[in-house]
């Protein structure tokens, strides 16, 4: 597997040395000189800013248009999930009362999808998220199919009903020590 890790022109990382990004990152512009078998667009602690306030929208926009023809199948997490399905769908992301933040079972919303092969009818995925997306939102696109969500917090994972597309709102990469973790 070769993996290229892509960084936003666009933005001065804060958390991270411009050093470190130059050296393992390529610049966002060369992927458009690319095809990709699939891409990971991640989350961001810019969920509470509406999308295009994003110093990066217009760059990340570009990226997916460009992924349209260009990968096979993109994986959008989080931040990253709802920031592709206000793109591509103009699905709204609503504010919360307080940051959702925990391990949520999450039940199956479709039959045998080869997405899911593996996963148990009720599964956990952990949340860390000040917005949420509504399944209202969702099912207006004949599109999109929910494959799993929670009553009480929606719609977590959606894809397109090619399998270009998969929309997470949570985080199934955390260990088990992520969240608590984040809490220190």
């Amino acid at each position: 597997i070769e993996i290229s890790l892509v960084r936003m022109e666009n933005h001065d990382s804060k958390n991270t040395a411009s050093e470190y990004l130059d050296k393992f990152y390529i610049p966002s512009s060369e992927i458009f000189k690319q095809k990709f078998d699939g891409m990971i667009i991640t989350g961001a602690p810019v969920e509470q800013m509406e999308f295009e306030e994003v110093d990066y929208w217009d760059e990340l926009c570009s990226i997916f248009e460009w992924s349209k023809k260009n990968v096979y199948s993109t994986f959008h997490i989080c931040w990253g999930a709802q920031a592709g399905l206000y793109h591509h769908y103009g699905v709204p992301k609503y504010g919360l009362d307080h940051k959702m933040f925990g391990i949520y079972k999450n039940q199956r919303s479709t039959g045998p999808d080869p997405l899911l092969r593996g996963f148990d009818d009720l599964f956990p995925i952990p949340q860390s998220r000040h917005t949420t997306i509504k399944k209202e939102d969702i099912i207006k696109h004949d599109d999109l199919v929910i494959l799993a969500e929670n009553k009480d917090i929606g719609p977590t994972i959606i894809k397109t009903k090619d399998n270009r597309a998969i929309f997470m709102t949570g985080h199934l990469e955390y260990d088990s020590e992520t969240l608590k973790r984040s809490l220190l």
